[in-house]
């Protein structure tokens, strides 16, 4: 019989298990998607997840229909705005310089946040590091296209302004309402969209299966493990785990869509995860840093 100091380690690791496995679904879906991405656009691919994440999460998370004043929904409606345009930006950025590199790129956002108001000079020191890492990534190996950059660049200030959004309609509308809210609002901007601009001729029952299961493995696992695993973990580890997704992105980049490294790109990929990390395992408690918000919900 396990002794009941064994079991709050025991809760930890299995949280911690169900958040890797998590960080493998969503960027095992945006492999997926960067397969689709040459076949139907990244538009379509991005309005087929929203449509799954609002399936997703409305049946569970609605909110009720006297709550939605303009007060308390004027958040959830920027956040669908935002997230509308993280996942279209870095979906785009996907297809232009692959998702190792663009998940790397889009992961500064949140670093980013984390590092705001800081005045430690270890902070100052990942913040070197990691800009040191971006440049090996993106500076060193040949030509890189500057559109895409940019688009991974607004990806990432996107994910910044969702965490901070997040935080600010969590305090309106309880638990997952505002993500609810928000996956509406992002569906009902780029559907529409999307039947226009999709070429119907190349669709077929196996390109709208990985569709299907991209939005699956990035938007619907995630999200319904989310609360399971924040029972187990404190946002703390969660966010470090997370800061080590670009890695498995670039894992699967390899494996799916045959992307392939320099040793001083895969350098500066495991330079940014490291900063990253450092910086949130070494913060304080209290106040929360902005990354660890992105416990609250990951795009």
């Amino acid at each position: 019989m396990s002794s009941e100091p064994d079991r709050p380690a025991r809760r930890s690791l299995i949280g911690a298990g169900t958040q890797v496995a998590t960080e493998v679904s969503i960027n095992f879906g945006s492999a997926i998607a960067g397969l689709l991405i040459p076949i139907v656009g990244s538009v379509v691919v991005v309005a087929v997840r929203q449509v799954i994440t609002a399936i997703a999460v409305l049946p569970f998370y609605r909110p009720k229909r006297a709550e939605l004043t303009w007060r308390r929904l004027w958040p959830a409606l920027a956040l669908g705005l935002v997230l509308a345009t993280m996942n279209l930006s870095f979906y785009e950025a996907v297809g232009r310089l692959g998702l190792g590199i663009a998940a790397t790129i889009e992961f500064l956002g949140p670093f980013a946040l984390a590092l705001v108001g800081s005045r430690r000079l270890l902070d100052v020191l990942c913040a070197v590091v990691a800009a040191g890492g971006v440049v090996l990534l993106t500076g060193t190996e040949g030509a890189i296209d500057p559109i895409g950059v940019l688009l991974a660049l607004t990806a990432a200030a996107s994910w910044a302004a969702y965490i901070l959004l997040t935080r600010r309609v969590a305090l309106r509308l309880p638990g997952l309402e505002g993500l609810s809210v928000a996956s509406v609002v992002a569906t009902v901007i780029l559907l529409p969209i999307a039947l226009i601009v999709v070429d119907y001729s190349r669709l077929d029952w196996r390109v709208i299966g990985l569709l299907v299961t991209a939005g699956v493995l990035s938007s619907a696992i995630p999200y319904s493990l989310d609360t399971f695993i924040l029972r187990r973990i404190p946002p703390r580890l969660y966010a470090i785990i997370t800061s080590f997704g670009p890695v498995i992105a670039t894992i699967f980049g390899v494996l799916v869509l045959h992307e392939q490294f320099s040793g001083v790109q895969l350098l500066g990929i495991l330079i940014v995860c490291v900063a990253a990390g450092v910086t949130i395992a070494t913060q304080r408690e209290h106040p929360k840093s902005e990354l660890e918000s992105t416990a609250e919900g990951i795009s």
